[in-house]
């Protein structure tokens, strides 16, 4: 296959498709020469061009692919030629009946490997291990199970100066997030006793929690990086020293840049869902993750940060 096509459909949120990083990794490793291609959401399968593990992206919310996810559809002709032009369509796509598998299978020759969607949590796999699994069809054995992306060189550093914590007081869901108040002492503790400049990062799920985190605060001290393209908000976070946040896609993409990570953990199981770098560290609580107090958060942050490349410590003693 060395001048073949693979495609990889992958739908799902952020955290789902920088999981599959590896695969997209591992296929690019073996088949150097092929066109390797993505079907998924265009705004997070960009990431993937941005970081160079694939050729093109196509987006899977067209509507004239909706035939295929149908027994018995109409299949949109020009569909029918594009799935007729790979080799191998690896799909993570939830298929249980395997209607969009036989679809395919009617106007495409290529292998066709049904993949995993997501994990099964019971066995206590990490998701990346499940992920990569189906590549052995191919061949691909030992593959390398860390997303990693590599992006150009990071603007925030340069543009301001300091040394920046990036802070992530959001996810998709409220049960996975540490409570606001804790986030705002924090935010206030961070500030009047550490030299840190702080980048608060969210989107439409955070709503106004920014606004109201960042009120009152020094703006040459606190900045906001709100609802970026992923690939720009990803390159800003490799200017940052450390991340701070939850069970998240932006937590996992923070890892993938190679940012060291304090994840404030919540309900999901970390060994099967947590960002897989040896730069991530989790931090609990029995009674939960409301119980959690700042004080640990900080004790944490005070043994992460100095380890960020830069040996002058940010945090006083008596931190």
């Amino acid at each position: 296959m060395k001048r073949g096509k693979i495609l990889v459909i992958r739908g799902g949120a952020i955290g789902d498709f920088i999981l599959t990083l590896p695969v997209l990794a591992a296929l690019r490793q073996r088949f150097p020469e092929a066109h390797l291609e993505v079907l998924g959401y265009a705004h997070i399968a960009q990431l993937a061009l941005a970081g160079g593990l694939a050729d093109e992206v196509r987006p899977i919310e067209a509507r004239a692919l909706a035939g295929f996810f149908a027994r018995g559809g109409t299949l949109d002709e020009s569909w029918q030629s594009y799935f007729g032009s790979f080799a191998v369509i690896l799909s993570y796509l939830y298929d249980p009946d395997e209607i969009f598998c036989e679809n395919v299978a009617l106007c495409s020759s290529a292998q066709f490997i049904a993949c995993p969607h997501r994990p099964d949590e019971d066995l206590g796999r990490h998701a990346t291990e499940v992920l990569l699994q189906p590549l052995e069809r191919l061949a691909i054995f030992d593959a390398d199970a860390t997303p990693r992306l590599s992006l150009i060189a990071p603007t925030l550093a340069s543009a301001v100066p300091g040394r920046w914590l990036a802070l992530h007081p959001g996810s998709g869901s409220e049960r996975k997030n540490w409570p606001e108040p804790q986030w705002a002492a924090l935010i206030s503790r961070l500030l009047a006793e550490t030299g840190l400049k702080l980048l608060l990062v969210g989107g439409e799920a955070e709503g106004g929690r920014l606004d109201r985190l960042r009120q009152g605060s020094d703006p040459s001290r606190l900045a906001i990086a709100r609802s970026l393209p992923l690939a720009e908000l990803g390159t800003r976070l490799t200017g940052c020293l450390a991340f701070v946040g939850h069970d998240s896609g932006v937590s996992h993409l923070a890892a993938a840049v190679g940012l060291p990570c304090l994840l404030l953990w919540g309900p999901t199981q970390p060994a099967v869902w947590q960002p897989r770098s040896e730069r991530v560290r989790v931090v609990r609580h029995s009674q939960g993750l409301n119980a959690l107090p700042v004080e640990a958060v900080l004790k944490q942050l005070r043994c992460l940060v100095p380890t960020a490349g830069d040996s002058r410590s940010v945090f006083p003693e008596s931190i």
